[in-house]
């Protein structure tokens, strides 16, 4: 099992899935119409590290999270 937390204004409570790679994690926030802009935007962590393949294999207890962007002043 995974945990996905949603960082910034990305305002959802963190899931618990079983889930194999990225690839099954989008096909279920596409579901979640209010997850559909974000998606687009958003980078993407694993275990902290910056990922930008949607076919990295996750093992149970990974965390990944969703970064938004931001912007700062």
């Amino acid at each position: 099992m995974v945990t996905v937390e949603f960082l910034g204004p990305i305002q959802k409570e963190s899931l618990k899935l079983e889930i194999a790679n990225l690839s099954e994690l989008a096909k279920i926030l596409q579901n979640d119409e209010e997850m559909r802009p974000w998606l687009e935007n958003s980078a993407v962590a694993i275990n902290d590290m910056l990922v930008n393949s949607r076919d990295i294999e996750l093992k149970d207890g990974d965390r990944i999270a969703l970064l938004p962007p931001v912007c700062g002043g």
